[in-house]
Protein backbone atom coordinates (compact mmCIF):
# COMPACT_ATOMS: atom_id res chain seq x y z
CA UNK A 1 0.00 0.00 0.00
CA UNK A 2 1.09 3.22 -0.68
CA UNK A 3 -0.55 6.41 1.07
CA UNK A 4 1.22 10.01 2.13
CA UNK A 5 1.03 10.97 5.81
CA UNK A 6 1.47 14.22 5.09
CA UNK A 7 -1.79 16.02 5.93
CA UNK A 8 -1.28 18.57 3.41
CA UNK A 9 -0.10 16.45 0.43
CA UNK A 10 -3.83 14.67 0.66
CA UNK A 11 -5.76 18.33 0.67
CA UNK A 12 -7.38 18.72 -2.66
CA UNK A 13 -6.34 22.17 -3.79
CA UNK A 14 -8.01 22.12 -7.00
CA UNK A 15 -11.17 22.10 -4.59
CA UNK A 16 -9.84 24.69 -2.54
CA UNK A 17 -8.64 27.26 -5.21
CA UNK A 18 -12.07 26.72 -6.58
CA UNK A 19 -13.88 27.52 -3.03
CA UNK A 20 -11.65 30.27 -2.69
CA UNK A 21 -13.06 31.72 -6.22
CA UNK A 22 -16.52 31.34 -5.48
CA UNK A 23 -15.89 33.22 -2.01
CA UNK A 24 -14.59 36.23 -4.09
CA UNK A 25 -17.73 36.33 -6.16
CA UNK A 26 -19.25 36.23 -3.28
CA UNK A 27 -18.49 38.56 -1.33
CA UNK A 28 -18.12 41.03 -4.23
CA UNK A 29 -21.25 40.25 -5.18
CA UNK A 30 -22.65 41.37 -1.85
CA UNK A 31 -21.20 43.85 -1.16
CA UNK A 32 -23.09 45.55 -4.18
CA UNK A 33 -25.87 43.92 -3.04
CA UNK A 34 -26.03 45.63 0.44
CA UNK A 35 -25.34 49.04 -0.86
CA UNK A 36 -29.21 49.49 -1.84
CA UNK A 37 -29.64 50.67 1.54
CA UNK A 38 -32.60 48.20 2.58
CA UNK A 39 -31.12 47.68 5.65
CA UNK A 40 -28.44 48.47 8.09
CA UNK A 41 -27.04 44.72 8.44
CA UNK A 42 -23.65 44.20 6.99
CA UNK A 43 -24.03 41.31 5.54
CA UNK A 44 -20.37 41.49 3.90
CA UNK A 45 -18.81 40.74 7.06
CA UNK A 46 -21.88 38.12 8.27
CA UNK A 47 -20.65 36.35 4.73
CA UNK A 48 -17.51 35.97 5.22
CA UNK A 49 -17.97 34.81 9.22
CA UNK A 50 -20.05 32.22 7.84
CA UNK A 51 -17.23 31.25 5.57
CA UNK A 52 -14.95 30.99 8.27
CA UNK A 53 -17.57 28.22 9.95
CA UNK A 54 -17.70 26.87 6.83
CA UNK A 55 -14.44 25.81 6.63
CA UNK A 56 -14.66 24.54 10.23
CA UNK A 57 -17.41 22.22 9.36
CA UNK A 58 -15.60 21.01 5.63
CA UNK A 59 -12.36 20.44 7.82
CA UNK A 60 -14.31 18.46 10.83
CA UNK A 61 -16.11 16.50 8.22
CA UNK A 62 -12.98 15.84 5.81
CA UNK A 63 -11.15 13.54 8.49
CA UNK A 64 -14.22 11.14 8.27
CA UNK A 65 -13.32 8.23 6.17
CA UNK A 66 -16.10 6.42 4.54
CA UNK A 67 -16.58 3.65 7.47
CA UNK A 68 -17.24 6.67 9.92
CA UNK A 69 -19.23 8.12 7.62
CA UNK A 70 -21.87 4.95 6.88
CA UNK A 71 -21.48 4.51 11.02
CA UNK A 72 -22.75 8.47 11.30
CA UNK A 73 -25.16 8.16 8.08
CA UNK A 74 -28.20 6.68 10.09
CA UNK A 75 -27.62 8.81 13.30
CA UNK A 76 -27.53 12.36 11.03
CA UNK A 77 -30.29 11.28 9.45
CA UNK A 78 -32.67 10.76 12.18
CA UNK A 79 -31.55 13.87 13.71
CA UNK A 80 -32.39 15.60 10.75
CA UNK A 81 -35.81 13.80 10.73
CA UNK A 82 -36.07 15.16 14.40
CA UNK A 83 -35.33 18.81 13.90
CA UNK A 84 -38.07 18.64 11.09
CA UNK A 85 -40.43 17.25 13.30
CA UNK A 86 -39.90 19.42 16.02
CA UNK A 87 -39.74 22.64 13.91
CA UNK A 88 -43.48 22.08 13.43
CA UNK A 89 -44.44 21.97 17.20
CA UNK A 90 -41.73 24.45 18.26
CA UNK A 91 -43.49 27.36 20.15
CA UNK A 92 -43.05 30.66 18.40
CA UNK A 93 -40.38 31.89 20.57
CA UNK A 94 -37.55 29.77 18.75
CA UNK A 95 -39.17 29.13 15.42
CA UNK A 96 -41.48 31.89 14.32
CA UNK A 97 -43.41 32.30 10.77
CA UNK A 98 -41.06 34.12 8.90
CA UNK A 99 -43.03 35.14 5.19
CA UNK A 100 -45.72 33.37 5.62
CA UNK A 101 -43.63 30.00 6.60
CA UNK A 102 -42.31 28.26 9.68
CA UNK A 103 -38.59 26.90 8.30
CA UNK A 104 -36.04 28.40 10.34
CA UNK A 105 -35.16 28.21 14.41
CA UNK A 106 -34.40 31.92 15.30
CA UNK A 107 -31.71 31.69 18.32
CA UNK A 108 -29.92 33.92 20.23
CA UNK A 109 -26.84 34.89 19.78
CA UNK A 110 -26.84 32.95 16.68
CA UNK A 111 -29.61 34.14 14.64
CA UNK A 112 -31.68 32.01 11.89
CA UNK A 113 -30.75 28.27 11.59
CA UNK A 114 -32.48 26.26 8.50
CA UNK A 115 -32.65 22.92 9.62
CA UNK A 116 -33.66 21.55 5.91
CA UNK A 117 -30.63 22.88 4.38
CA UNK A 118 -28.33 20.48 6.39
CA UNK A 119 -31.08 17.47 6.11
CA UNK A 120 -29.89 17.89 2.11
CA UNK A 121 -26.87 16.14 3.18
CA UNK A 122 -28.46 14.02 5.36
CA UNK A 123 -30.40 12.73 2.21
CA UNK A 124 -27.47 11.96 0.22
CA UNK A 125 -26.10 10.06 3.06
CA UNK A 126 -28.85 8.15 3.70
CA UNK A 127 -29.31 7.72 -0.06
CA UNK A 128 -25.41 6.39 -0.64
CA UNK A 129 -26.10 4.07 2.22
CA UNK A 130 -29.44 2.36 0.78
CA UNK A 131 -28.22 2.04 -2.34
CA UNK A 132 -24.36 0.81 -1.52
CA UNK A 133 -25.95 -1.50 1.05
CA UNK A 134 -28.59 -3.32 -1.59
CA UNK A 135 -25.90 -3.86 -4.16
CA UNK A 136 -23.87 -5.69 -1.18
CA UNK A 137 -26.62 -7.77 -0.60
CA UNK A 138 -27.91 -8.60 -3.99
CA UNK A 139 -25.38 -8.79 -6.04
CA UNK A 140 -28.05 -10.37 -8.60
CA UNK A 141 -30.44 -7.83 -10.32
CA UNK A 142 -34.02 -8.97 -10.61
CA UNK A 143 -37.08 -6.90 -11.52
CA UNK A 144 -37.90 -7.39 -8.09
CA UNK A 145 -34.54 -5.88 -6.03
CA UNK A 146 -34.86 -3.20 -7.76
CA UNK A 147 -38.42 -1.89 -7.22
CA UNK A 148 -37.66 -2.83 -3.92
CA UNK A 149 -34.10 -0.12 -3.64
CA UNK A 150 -36.66 2.56 -5.22
CA UNK A 151 -39.02 1.58 -2.25
CA UNK A 152 -36.54 1.61 0.24
CA UNK A 153 -34.73 5.06 -1.70
CA UNK A 154 -38.63 6.91 -2.12
CA UNK A 155 -38.71 5.95 2.27
CA UNK A 156 -35.71 7.96 2.88
CA UNK A 157 -36.72 10.66 0.78
CA UNK A 158 -40.40 11.22 1.73
CA UNK A 159 -39.80 11.01 5.30
CA UNK A 160 -38.15 14.63 5.54
CA UNK A 161 -39.83 15.90 2.35
CA UNK A 162 -43.07 15.16 3.68
CA UNK A 163 -42.66 17.15 6.60
CA UNK A 164 -41.51 20.36 4.53
CA UNK A 165 -43.21 20.28 1.53
CA UNK A 166 -46.25 22.66 1.92
CA UNK A 167 -43.84 24.95 4.06
CA UNK A 168 -40.90 25.31 1.77
CA UNK A 169 -41.49 24.32 -2.20
CA UNK A 170 -38.32 25.00 -3.02
CA UNK A 171 -36.32 23.12 -0.49
CA UNK A 172 -38.71 19.86 -1.58
CA UNK A 173 -37.92 20.09 -4.92
CA UNK A 174 -33.96 20.46 -4.04
CA UNK A 175 -35.01 17.12 -2.22
CA UNK A 176 -37.04 15.32 -5.39
CA UNK A 177 -33.42 16.56 -7.86
CA UNK A 178 -31.30 14.35 -5.49
CA UNK A 179 -33.49 11.59 -5.55
CA UNK A 180 -33.62 11.54 -9.09
CA UNK A 181 -29.69 11.96 -9.46
CA UNK A 182 -29.34 8.59 -7.26
CA UNK A 183 -31.81 6.59 -9.18
CA UNK A 184 -30.04 7.19 -12.21
CA UNK A 185 -26.55 5.87 -10.98
CA UNK A 186 -28.18 3.37 -8.89
CA UNK A 187 -28.44 0.83 -11.71
CA UNK A 188 -32.14 0.05 -11.52
CA UNK A 189 -33.46 -1.21 -14.57
CA UNK A 190 -35.13 1.27 -16.87
CA UNK A 191 -38.05 -1.44 -17.04
CA UNK A 192 -39.42 0.35 -13.95
CA UNK A 193 -38.38 4.10 -14.14
CA UNK A 194 -39.52 4.33 -17.93
CA UNK A 195 -43.21 3.67 -16.82
CA UNK A 196 -42.83 5.53 -13.39
CA UNK A 197 -41.35 8.75 -15.28
CA UNK A 198 -43.82 8.59 -18.27
CA UNK A 199 -46.09 8.88 -15.12
CA UNK A 200 -44.77 11.45 -13.64
CA UNK A 201 -44.46 13.55 -16.96
CA UNK A 202 -48.36 12.61 -17.43
CA UNK A 203 -49.33 14.09 -13.78
CA UNK A 204 -47.52 16.94 -14.03
CA UNK A 205 -48.95 17.98 -17.44
CA UNK A 206 -52.05 17.28 -15.92
CA UNK A 207 -51.82 19.69 -12.69
CA UNK A 208 -50.14 22.30 -15.32
CA UNK A 209 -53.33 21.68 -17.11
CA UNK A 210 -55.68 22.49 -14.61
CA UNK A 211 -53.34 25.51 -13.54
CA UNK A 212 -54.12 27.45 -16.51
CA UNK A 213 -57.71 26.14 -17.21
CA UNK A 214 -59.62 24.82 -14.24
CA UNK A 215 -57.43 26.29 -11.27
CA UNK A 216 -60.75 25.47 -8.68
CA UNK A 217 -60.35 21.87 -9.38
CA UNK A 218 -56.43 22.22 -7.54
CA UNK A 219 -57.80 24.47 -4.93
CA UNK A 220 -60.36 22.32 -4.19
CA UNK A 221 -58.83 19.02 -3.97
CA UNK A 222 -55.50 19.61 -3.53
CA UNK A 223 -55.44 22.62 -1.00
CA UNK A 224 -53.58 24.59 -3.64
CA UNK A 225 -53.71 28.04 -2.64
CA UNK A 226 -54.54 31.40 -4.44
CA UNK A 227 -51.07 32.56 -3.57
CA UNK A 228 -49.38 29.77 -5.10
CA UNK A 229 -51.58 29.94 -8.28
CA UNK A 230 -50.61 33.62 -8.60
CA UNK A 231 -46.71 32.88 -8.33
CA UNK A 232 -47.17 30.58 -11.59
CA UNK A 233 -49.30 33.27 -13.39
CA UNK A 234 -46.93 35.69 -12.70
CA UNK A 235 -44.15 33.85 -13.73
CA UNK A 236 -46.02 33.31 -17.16
CA UNK A 237 -46.78 36.77 -17.53
CA UNK A 238 -44.43 38.53 -15.08
CA UNK A 239 -45.56 41.91 -16.70
CA UNK A 240 -49.74 41.28 -15.76
CA UNK A 241 -48.10 41.48 -12.31
CA UNK A 242 -45.78 44.07 -12.28
CA UNK A 243 -46.78 45.82 -9.42
CA UNK A 244 -47.07 43.01 -6.96
CA UNK A 245 -46.43 39.16 -7.41
CA UNK A 246 -43.84 39.52 -10.03
CA UNK A 247 -42.53 42.60 -8.62
CA UNK A 248 -38.79 40.94 -8.06
CA UNK A 249 -38.94 39.05 -11.43
CA UNK A 250 -39.37 42.09 -13.55
CA UNK A 251 -36.77 44.07 -11.68
CA UNK A 252 -34.36 41.28 -11.90
CA UNK A 253 -35.21 41.05 -15.99
CA UNK A 254 -34.25 45.01 -15.85
CA UNK A 255 -31.17 44.54 -13.90
CA UNK A 256 -29.87 41.92 -16.24
CA UNK A 257 -31.06 42.35 -19.15
CA UNK A 258 -29.46 46.93 -18.78
CA UNK A 259 -25.39 44.93 -17.59
CA UNK A 260 -25.78 43.75 -21.45
CA UNK A 261 -22.54 42.21 -22.38
CA UNK A 262 -19.65 44.19 -20.09
CA UNK A 263 -22.17 45.38 -17.25
CA UNK A 264 -22.31 48.57 -15.90
CA UNK A 265 -18.81 47.87 -13.39
CA UNK A 266 -18.86 47.22 -10.07
CA UNK A 267 -20.65 49.40 -7.85
CA UNK A 268 -22.59 51.12 -10.43
CA UNK A 269 -25.82 49.58 -10.19
CA UNK A 270 -28.87 51.34 -11.00
CA UNK A 271 -31.97 49.03 -10.35
CA UNK A 272 -33.55 48.61 -7.29
CA UNK A 273 -34.33 44.84 -6.42
CA UNK A 274 -35.29 44.16 -2.68
CA UNK A 275 -33.31 41.27 -1.14
CA UNK A 276 -30.72 41.56 -3.93
CA UNK A 277 -28.41 39.48 -1.27
CA UNK A 278 -29.71 36.10 -0.82
CA UNK A 279 -32.03 34.23 -3.86
CA UNK A 280 -31.70 37.26 -6.67
CA UNK A 281 -27.60 38.00 -6.25
CA UNK A 282 -27.39 36.53 -9.65
CA UNK A 283 -29.03 39.46 -11.43
CA UNK A 284 -26.43 41.62 -9.59
CA UNK A 285 -23.50 39.86 -11.21
CA UNK A 286 -25.99 40.19 -14.48
CA UNK A 287 -26.28 44.22 -13.79
CA UNK A 288 -23.08 44.83 -12.89
CA UNK A 289 -20.97 42.63 -15.05
CA UNK A 290 -23.34 41.78 -17.82
CA UNK A 291 -23.30 38.88 -19.97
CA UNK A 292 -19.38 37.85 -19.63
CA UNK A 293 -19.45 38.17 -16.19
CA UNK A 294 -22.30 36.36 -15.66
CA UNK A 295 -20.77 33.48 -18.12
CA UNK A 296 -17.29 33.25 -15.77
CA UNK A 297 -19.48 32.79 -12.63
CA UNK A 298 -21.25 29.25 -14.27
CA UNK A 299 -18.08 28.29 -15.95
CA UNK A 300 -16.96 28.46 -12.35
CA UNK A 301 -20.37 26.15 -11.43
CA UNK A 302 -19.60 24.13 -14.59
CA UNK A 303 -15.66 23.74 -12.98
CA UNK A 304 -16.82 22.83 -9.69
CA UNK A 305 -19.43 20.59 -11.28
CA UNK A 306 -17.22 18.67 -13.26
CA UNK A 307 -14.39 18.55 -10.54
CA UNK A 308 -16.67 16.58 -8.30
CA UNK A 309 -17.59 14.43 -11.80
CA UNK A 310 -13.84 13.60 -11.77
CA UNK A 311 -13.65 12.36 -8.02
CA UNK A 312 -16.46 10.25 -8.39
CA UNK A 313 -15.26 8.81 -11.05
CA UNK A 314 -11.71 7.97 -9.90
CA UNK A 315 -12.74 6.61 -6.56
CA UNK A 316 -13.69 2.52 -6.43
CA UNK A 317 -15.51 3.23 -3.57
CA UNK A 318 -19.31 3.15 -4.53
CA UNK A 319 -20.19 4.46 -1.26
CA UNK A 320 -18.14 7.72 -2.38
CA UNK A 321 -19.58 7.32 -5.84
CA UNK A 322 -23.18 7.45 -5.35
CA UNK A 323 -22.28 10.83 -2.35
CA UNK A 324 -20.58 12.72 -5.21
CA UNK A 325 -23.48 11.96 -7.88
CA UNK A 326 -26.27 13.57 -4.85
CA UNK A 327 -23.72 16.76 -4.18
CA UNK A 328 -23.71 16.93 -7.88
CA UNK A 329 -27.54 16.76 -8.15
CA UNK A 330 -28.03 19.17 -5.00
CA UNK A 331 -25.67 21.99 -6.43
CA UNK A 332 -26.97 21.67 -10.05
CA UNK A 333 -30.17 21.66 -9.52
CA UNK A 334 -29.95 24.82 -7.26
CA UNK A 335 -27.66 26.75 -10.01
CA UNK A 336 -29.54 25.73 -12.87
CA UNK A 337 -33.24 26.59 -10.36
CA UNK A 338 -31.83 29.95 -9.20
CA UNK A 339 -30.58 31.11 -12.13
CA UNK A 340 -33.52 29.99 -14.36
CA UNK A 341 -35.87 32.17 -12.04
CA UNK A 342 -33.78 35.41 -12.64
CA UNK A 343 -34.41 35.04 -15.99
CA UNK A 344 -37.71 34.05 -16.16
CA UNK A 345 -37.10 30.67 -17.40
CA UNK A 346 -38.10 29.28 -14.55
CA UNK A 347 -40.79 29.65 -11.62
CA UNK A 348 -39.52 31.66 -8.35
CA UNK A 349 -38.82 29.02 -5.78
CA UNK A 350 -36.85 31.13 -2.97
CA UNK A 351 -33.93 28.76 -3.96
CA UNK A 352 -30.44 30.23 -3.35
CA UNK A 353 -27.24 30.48 -5.82
CA UNK A 354 -24.86 28.08 -4.37
CA UNK A 355 -21.86 29.57 -2.32
CA UNK A 356 -22.48 32.60 -4.07
CA UNK A 357 -26.05 34.18 -1.89
CA UNK A 358 -25.82 35.11 1.49
CA UNK A 359 -27.46 32.93 4.45
CA UNK A 360 -25.43 30.46 6.88
CA UNK A 361 -27.83 27.85 6.65
CA UNK A 362 -27.47 27.26 3.18
CA UNK A 363 -23.60 28.08 2.72
CA UNK A 364 -22.91 25.56 5.82
CA UNK A 365 -25.12 22.86 4.18
CA UNK A 366 -23.17 23.67 1.13
CA UNK A 367 -19.73 23.48 2.62
CA UNK A 368 -20.40 20.41 4.40
CA UNK A 369 -21.11 18.66 0.91
CA UNK A 370 -18.36 19.80 -0.21
CA UNK A 371 -16.59 18.23 3.14
CA UNK A 372 -17.90 14.77 2.09
CA UNK A 373 -15.71 15.52 -1.49
CA UNK A 374 -12.95 16.74 0.32
CA UNK A 375 -13.12 13.86 2.71
CA UNK A 376 -12.87 11.23 -0.52
CA UNK A 377 -9.44 12.96 -1.58
CA UNK A 378 -8.37 13.02 1.69
CA UNK A 379 -8.91 9.45 2.29
CA UNK A 380 -7.99 8.25 -1.03
CA UNK A 381 -5.64 5.13 -0.90
CA UNK A 382 -4.06 2.98 -3.52
CA UNK A 383 -3.35 -0.63 -3.22
CA UNK A 384 -1.35 -2.61 -5.08
CA UNK A 385 -2.77 -5.54 -7.30
CA UNK A 386 -6.42 -4.25 -6.06
CA UNK A 387 -9.09 -2.03 -7.69
CA UNK A 388 -10.02 -0.71 -3.78
CA UNK A 389 -9.51 3.13 -3.52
Amino acid sequence: MTSNSNTTSKLDYSLVFILILLFLASCLAIYSAQASGQYKENFLIKQIVWYVVGSGIITMVMTLDSDQLKKLTWYAYGFGVFLLGFLIVAPASIAPVINGAKNWFVLPGIGSIQPSEFVKIFIILGLSRVVDQHHLKNPVKTLQTDLWLLIKMGIVTMVPLGMIIKQDLGTSLVFLAILLGMIFISGISWKLLVPIFSFGIILIGTIFYFVLWSPDVLEKYLGVGEYQLRRIYSWLDPYSYEGTDAYQLTKSLLAIGSGQTGGKGFGNREVYLPESQTDFIFSVVGEEYGFIGSSVLISLFFLLIYHITKVGMETKNNFYTYICVGVISMITFHVFQNIGMTIGVLPITGIPLPFISYGGSALMGNMMGLGLIFSIRYHYKKYMFSTTA
